[in-house]
């Protein structure tokens, strides 16, 4: 049984000092957790808990509040949560409670939810600088302006209110582009999760199944795991993957079929976010053989230029001719390379891009331009890079024996400093790979 992992307490604690240095001793930071959201009358959707609170703190539950406070003499890192209550954790489970929460977590204080309208006031009066995710919960922002008011309200008795208001997102972004060794661990993990996933899908497939059947034969390898699903799980066999976020999963396949399997693992909040294509079959037929061959050859032009003070656009560059100058061979696509590209005519066929940042969001957080330039890759960058092809079954422009397919391979990368690693590099990916793996499956 593998051992499981986790963020020690030590990172978070790391974390929050990191961020409060970014912010400066006349700053405030507040970051409310997630909230649950109600499915339907007395149910609720599975609780996640908001992926910049789980970054500083590791703290599952949700009515809580995260206040940085730096250069505080009495404690800068104030956590506000709930309270014990042996009835509510005999229906719910059990609570850290305040008293928990500092020495579980590593905060300086920790205080019942309760008293967030009494003590938070108190804690913004002489601050100048107010760091906070403005918008993402209204709720919360019309309680963070009655606080700013009660303060302003006391501005003739001396009281001092903040006076800036900044998005938290400028400083805390930055920090999760950049992923630490705790974080890749459980990153690799996901990946190999996901990975194990895939695989099992591979061994399960045959004619006559329902995409629904390779769904639930991926997710059952996630729980297994003790993992879960980063994101909707993608099964579409035929035409099918030629919707990009296809989300039925429930038409069957047939032996002819490619089936395309966009899914990931999230372990300890941390995703992975796998593509692969395969033949039901187990045989790939000569035009879906080229196709993904194609798309192999974009993923690995794209892949080349994985590597740090390489602009981050340069791999979807490199995918595009790739793909283009593929496309024109095939005769999908009639004229000049340099055209085609300019004009944008291979949008017909890949309407996507190469990539996305990868962390605790599967898209993650993070810029991809500054200054309007394409931002430099650096060491401890994770993305995506997934090309793909997408042949409308209804694109008559087109020859017959084109039509209806639809490829997509995505892995999971790791900037390093001697260039990449590929996190998910244990899945079978070329056509002729994944034919030997299915065979001796």
């Amino acid at each position: 049984m593998t051992r499981p992992l986790s963020t020690p307490a030590r990172s978070h604690t790391r974390r929050r000092k990191q961020l409060m240095r970014m912010a400066g001793d006349q700053a405030i930071l507040i970051l409310p957790a997630a909230k649950e959201m109600v499915r339907s009358r007395d149910t609720h959707y599975p609780y996640r808990q908001d992926s910049d609170f789980w970054y500083l703190t590791g703290f599952a539950e949700p009515d809580a509040v995260l206040v940085l406070v730096p250069g505080r003499k009495h404690g800068e890192t104030l956590l506000f949560c709930r309270e014990r209550d042996v009835e509510r954790e005999a229906w719910d489970g059990p609570r850290v409670g305040p008293e928990g929460a500092v020495e579980a977590f590593g905060m300086d204080d920790a205080y019942p939810i309760g008293d967030l309208d009494d003590i938070l006031p108190g804690l913004l009066e002489g601050r100048t600088r107010v760091y906070y995710h403005f918008g993402r919960d209204q709720e919360f922002d019309l309680k963070l302006i009655g606080w700013l008011n009660r303060v302003r309200a006391e501005v003739r008795h001396g009281a001092q209110p903040p006076h800036e208001f900044l998005e938290l997102g400028h400083l805390l972004d930055e920090m999760r582009l950049f992923k630490d060794r705790d974080e890749l661990k459980l990153m690799q993990r996901a990946a190999d999760i996901s990975v194990l996933a895939h695989q099992a899908a591979m061994r399960a497939v045959r004619g006559g199944m329902r995409e629904y059947e390779l769904q639930a034969e991926i997710e059952r390898v996630f729980r297994q795991h003790d993992a879960e699903s980063a994101y909707g799980s993608i099964v579409g066999a035929g035409s099918n993957a030629c919707v990009l976020h296809y989300r039925a999963n429930n038409a069957p396949m047939s032996e002819g079929d490619l089936v395309l399997i966009d899914a990931g693992a999230e372990y300890r909040g941390y995703a992975a976010d796998i593509t692969r294509t395969f033949p039901v079959s187990g045989r790939f037929t000569r035009e879906q053989r080229a196709l993904h061959d194609l798309v192999d050859a974009a993923q690995a032009a794209a892949l080349a230029q994985a590597r740090p003070g390489v602009p981050y656009e340069a791999g979807h560059v490199a995918a595009v001719a790739t793909l283009t100058e593929g496309l024109l061979q095939l005769g999908l696509l009639k004229g000049k390379l340099e055209k085609n590209i300019a004009d944008g005519l291979y949008r017909r066929f890949y309407r996507h891009k190469t990539g996305h940042w990868l962390g605790l969001d599967v898209h993650d957080v993070g810029e991809y331009r500054i200054d309007g330039e394409s931002r430099l890759l650096e060491p401890g960058m994770v993305f995506t890079i997934e090309p793909g092809l997408y042949i409308a079954p209804d694109d008559t422009s087109v020859a017959a024996k084109w039509r209806g397919i639809g490829i997509r391979t995505e892995d999971d990368v790791l900037v390093t400093a001697a260039g990449h690693e590929v996190l998910t590099r244990g899945l079978a990916r070329s056509a002729d790979e994944i034919e030997a793996f299915m065979a001796r499956a």
